[in-house]
């Protein structure tokens, strides 16, 4: 079947990995970029591909609003939607905030309104969770909250914060579509994908699932693990750093056996902050 992929950030470095093994499948992509100098490295991207490519020239922090990103949604007409945007330490705090707090968090709300939307991926990383999972260790907590308390705080807090929106939110979706009687196949998928540091190795295999922190994942292993995820069905928080299974294969089985590694957080309070944003 074929789909329609709108991939917000087009132009990063895993995006540009991305839409050629999403065009390859016969999906077509609706990439948006930030600036008209961008767009011949995009367009090259979809030559002899089956799928089609179009470029959406739009800069992400200028969307501030759910109403703003549902413009964009309704222009597009997308049934899948990725977020591998990222202000990428440039700009400074406020953009970070624009980008990977505002923008992002409009991006998911927008998404999992619009009924004709049933999937959101949203690229974030291993250590964007407010708790002390069971299967982390003393030495992966002590990495994780260095990361997020000292060395990156405003995007950490940026990106946990659209990381419990898209949970949130996907969870009521869910509830509903439940209550609507719709088709398991047919039910939303909300998807934080959350590889560990990135690198410029090439694709490989994956560990995935209940996993510490400090480890790596290729940009090029965390493309394929994309697609994977999208072709699965999987839902909820996917871990996943360089290994030795073949993508599919153990994403697959992680959606079988409904792992989310999103288990631990606590949802109480996570909605007490959603409601307020």
């Amino acid at each position: 079947m074929s789909h329609h992929v709108l991939l917000i950030g087009g132009h990063g470095k895993v995006s540009q990995l991305l839409t050629p093994l999403l065009l390859s499948r016969s999906w077509n992509v609706t990439s948006v970029i930030r600036t008209a100098d961008q767009k011949p490295t995009i367009e090259a991207l979809g030559k002899n591909q089956p799928g089609k490519l179009d470029v959406l020239i739009s800069s992400v922090a200028d969307v501030k609003t759910e109403s703003d990103a549902k413009q964009i949604i309704e222009r597009v007409k997308p049934d899948w939607v990725v977020w591998s945007a990222g202000a990428g330490g440039k700009g400074g705090a406020s953009n970070t905030i624009a980008v990977d707090h505002d923008a992002a968090i409009a991006f998911t709300k927008a998404s999992i309104h619009t009924p004709s939307v049933k999937k959101f991926l949203t690229v974030s990383y291993l250590s964007s969770r407010r708790g002390k999972p069971s299967w982390w260790s003393d030495s992966d907590w002590e990495t994780a909250q260095k990361t997020n308390n000292e060395i990156l705080p405003t995007y950490y807090k940026a990106k946990v914060a659209a990381d419990e929106v898209l949970t949130v939110l996907s969870r009521e979706r869910l509830e509903k579509e439940a209550r609507d009687g719709v088709p398991e196949k047919e039910l939303f998928a909300g998807i934080s994908l959350r590889p560990g540091g990135l690198t410029e190795e090439k694709a490989g295999g994956v560990k995935v699932g209940k996993i510490g922190v400090g480890a790596k994942t290729s940009r090029h292993t965390t493309a394929h693990a994309i697609v994977a995820a999208l072709e699965t069905g999987f839902k909820g928080w996917l871990d996943v750093i360089d290994g030795d299974e073949d993508p599919k294969t153990a994403i697959q089985k992680l959606a079988d056996q409904r792992i989310d590694t999103s288990e631990e957080e606590n949802w109480e309070a996570a909605k007490e902050r959603v409601s307020k944003l």
